[in-house]
C-alpha cells in the first residue's frame, strides 16, 4: 500500500522558499487583486506621508524658529496635521482591508483542507493521528495569510517608507546618508544566518505543540477510561514532558528571533550617534542650517522603525512559510483510491456481490486476505464469521473501497468497483459499523445523515424499526435532543440503534452490518435483530458477527480463517459437521451440551 503519512520534522529547504512564495501569490493574489491594489495605495500614502513629515521639518525649523515667519505659524502646523490625518486614515484603511483578505484566506484554506481531507483515503487517517492532525492544521492554516500580508506590508509600506526617507536624507545631506547606510550590510548578513536556524526550530515547535494539543484532546475524549484505569499520573507525566519540550523549542525560537534586536540597536545607535555628532559639529563650526540637520535627523529616526521591521522580515517570513509549507504537504497528498478518468456511476439492479481471487495486505508481506472467492447472492444474507483478525471487517472495507485490492477484483452486478465512482458505489450501500459514531447535532440530524433529503416521517419510521423511538421520546427534547460530543450523553446500545436507524433511512440495496448488535444488551439485541430481519428483506446483506445466534437464519455463512474461506453453507449444514470450525464456535457459545470447561479447553487448543 502507498503510504500517506505526512512529514512532521522535515525542514523547509532554502531552494523551495521562492517556489512556495510564488505558489501562494499565484493561488491568492489574483483573487484579491482589487483589494490588494487599494491596500497598497493606502500603504504608499503611509510611506509618503511619513517621509513628508521628515522633509517638512526643515521648513518648520527654518521658517518658524530661525526666520520667525508669522504666516508659517499657521500654514505649517495645518500641513503637519493634514499629513498625520492622511497617514492615520491610510493606516486604518490598509489594516481593515488586509485583515479582511487574511480572514478570507484562512476561511478558504480551512474549507479547502476539510474538503481535501474528506477526499483522502481511510488509510491516511490510520497512519496519522486525528488529534495531532487537527492540532497541526489549526496552527498552520494562518501561515499563508501571514506570508501574503508580510510580503505586501513590507514592500508597500516599510520598503517604500525607507526608500522615501532615504531620499529625504540624501536630498538633505548625501555624505551623512552614506554614514547612516553603513549599518545595513552587517545586519543583513546576521539575519541570513539566523533564518537558517529558525526554519528547523519552527518546524520542531509546530510538531511539539500539535502533539501537546493532540494529547489533551485524546485525554478529554477518553476521560472515562483515564479515570477508570487511574491513568492521571502517567498521562500527566507524558504531557508534562511534551510541554517542557515545546516550551524549550519556543524559547529557542524567541532567542533566535530576538537576537536581531540588540545587534540592530547597537549598530543603528552607532550610526545615529555618529550622524548627530558630525552634523552638530558642522552646524557649530561651519554654520550649516539647523533646519536641514533637523530634517535629516528626523528622517533618520523615522527610517529606523521600517528598517528594523525589514531586518526582521526574513525571520518572520521563514516562520510563516514553514506553516504554509506544512499546509501544502497535506493539500498535495493524492488519495490512494482515486476515481479513474472514465469512471461510470454504479447501476444496481439486483445487488449481487462477487469477490474473485481477492488478495489484500495492510503491510507488505503480511497478507490479510489470500485469493478470496465468494458470491453474495442478490437479495440474500451472507454472514461472515471467524476469529478476530481473520479478515472479516477487511472484506467490508474493501467492498466500500476504503482500500483497493492488491490483486483480483470485486464486482457488484458484474461491474468492477474500481471502475465506478466511489460516490455512486457508497450511495448504494448502507453501513452499520461495530463502533457507532454520532456527530455534533441532534438525534434527528444524526439519523438524517444517512439520507439528507429524508423527511421527518421517514426518520421517525427508521427510528421505530431500529427500536430507538422509545428512548428518543424519553429524552428532554425528543428527536431534537443534542447528542453531545460523540454521543456521550447516550449509552452504547442507544448509539448503536441510532447508527442502525441511520442505515435504515438510507434505503440502499446493499446493507453491511459489522458487528451491528455488539453493543446491545440482550433485550435490545432481540428487538433490533427482529428489526434488522425486516430491513434485510429484498436487500443484499453482508453481516460480520461473533454472536452466532444473530446469523442462524442467514442464507449463506462463510467461515473466515487466516484470510481464507475454510467453510461455507447454511447454519444447519455447518453445525452438522462435528469437526468443523463453525460447529466448534457454535459449541463454545452454546456449550452444545458439552461442559463449559471442555469448551474452554477446546478454545485453548484451537
Amino acid at each position: 500500500m502507498t503510504t500517506n503519512k505526512i512529514s512532521l520534522t522535515k525542514p523547509t529547504e532554502r531552494g523551495l522558499v521562492t517556489g512556495l512564495l510564488r505558489r501562494i501569490i499565484e493561488e491568492n493574489g489574483r483573487l484579491f487583486l482589487r483589494q490588494y491594489a487599494i491596500a497598497i495605495v493606502c500603504l504608499v500614502l503611509v510611506a509618503a506621508s511619513t517621509a513628508f513629515l521628515a522633509w517638512i521639518m526643515r521648513s518648520v525649523i527654518d521658517e518658524i524658529f530661525v526666520l520667525q515667519n508669522r504666516a508659517a505659524i499657521v500654514t505649517l502646523p495645518i500641513v503637519v496635521f493634514l499629513a498625520f490625518s492622511v497617514r492615520g486614515l491610510a493606516t486604518y484603511g490598509q489594516g481593515v482591508i488586509l485583515a479582511r483578505i487574511g480572514n478570507n484566506i484562512v476561511a478558504r484554506y480551512q474549507r479547502r483542507l476539510f474538503t481535501h481531507l474528506l477526499d483522502l483515503s481511510v488509510d491516511f487517517f490510520g497512519e496519522n493521528r486525528s488529534a495531532h492532525l487537527a492540532a497541526r492544521i489549526n496552527q498552520n492554516v494562518a501561515g499563508i495569510r501571514d506570508t501574503l500580508n508580510l510580503t505586501v506590508t513590507s514592500i508597500a509600506r516599510d520598503l517604500l517608507t525607507l526608500v522615501f526617507l532615504v531620499a529625504v536624507m540624501v536630498y538633505q545631506d548625501p555624505l551623512l546618508s552614506l554614514i547612516a547606510l553603513l549599518a545595513g550590510p552587517p545586519i543583513a548578513l546576521m539575519i541570513a544566518g539566523l533564518a537558517r536556524k529558525l526554519r528547523v526550530a519552527t518546524r520542531q515547535s509546530i510538531d511539539l505543540n500539535a502533539r501537546v494539543l493532540g494529547s489533551m484532546q485524546e485525554a478529554a475524549q477518553g476521560i472515562a477510561v483515564v479515570k477508570a484505569f487511574t491513568m492521571e499520573k502517567p498521562l500527566r507525566e507524558r504531557i508534562e514532558h511534551l510541554i517542557l519540550a515545546a516550551e524549550e523549542r519556543s524559547n529557542r525560537i524567541a532567542v533566535i528571533t530576538e537576537r536581531t534586536t540588540p545587534v540592530t540597536e547597537v549598530v543603528a545607535g552607532i550610526a545615529i550617534a555618529g550622524v548627530i555628532a558630525y552634523s552638530g559639529y558642522r552646524a557649530i563650526v561651519y554654520g550649516y542650517s539647523p533646519g536641514a540637520m533637523f530634517a535629516f535627523i528626523t528622517a533618520l529616526l523615522l527610517a529606523y522603525d521600517p528598517a528594523r521591521r525589514l531586518a526582521k522580515l526574513q525571520v518572520q517570513l521563514e516562520r510563516a512559510l514553514v506553516n504554509a509549507q506544512m499546509i501544502y504537504e497535506i493539500l498535495d497528498l493524492e488519495p490512494n483510491q482515486s476515481d479513474p478518468a472514465d469512471a461510470q456511476c454504479l447501476v444496481v439492479e439486483r445487488g449481487e456481490i462477487v469477490f474473485e481471487d481477492v488478495g489484500f495486505a495492510y503491510h507488505a508481506n503480511e497478507p490479510v486476505l489470500r485469493d478470496l472467492n465468494f458470491t453474495a447472492p442478490a437479495g440474500k444474507t451472507t454472514a461472515l464469521i471467524g476469529a478476530s483478525g481473520g479478515g472479516k471487517s477487511t472484506i467490508i472495507s474493501l467492498l466500500q473501497r476504503f482500500y483497493d485490492v492488491e490483486h483480483g477484483r470485486i464486482t457488484v452486478d458484474g461491474q468492477d468497483i474500481r471502475n465506478v465512482t466511489k460516490r455512486s458505489l457508497r450511495s448504494k450501500i448502507a453501513y452499520v459499523p461495530q463502533a457507532p459514531y454520532l456527530f455534533e447535532g441532534t438525534i434527528r440530524d444524526n439519523i438524517r445523515l444517512g439520507r439528507p433529503d429524508a423527511s421527518d416521517a421517514e426518520i421517525e419510521e427508521a427510528a421505530r424499526l431500529a427500536q430507538a423511538e422509545e428512548f428518543i421520546l424519553a429524552q428532554h427534547m425528543g428527536y431534537d435532543t443534542p447528542v453531545g460530543e460523540s454521543g456521550v450523553s447516550l449509552s452504547g446500545g442507544q448509539r448503536q440503534r441510532l447508527s442502525i436507524a441511520r442505515a435504515l433511512v438510507r434505503d440502499a440495496p446493499i446493507l453491511l452490518l459489522d458487528e451491528a448488535t455488539s453493543a446491545l444488551d440482550t433485550r435490545s439485541e432481540t428487538l433490533v435483530q427482529a428489526a434488522l430481519e425486516q430491513a434485510m428483506r429484498n436487500r443484499t446483506v453482508l453481516v460480520v458477527a461473533h454472536r452466532l445466534s444473530t446469523i442462524v437464519n442467514a442464507d449463506q455463512i462463510l467461515v473466515i480463517d487466516g484470510g481464507e474461506i475454510v467453510e461455507r453453507g447454511t447454519h444447519d449444514e455447518l453445525v452438522g459437521r462435528p469437526n468443523g470450525l463453525y460447529a466448534h464456535f457454535y459449541g463454545l457459545q452454546t456449550h452444545d451440551g458439552r461442559p463449559g470447561a471442555e469448551a474452554i479447553a477446546d478454545a485453548i487448543r484451537a
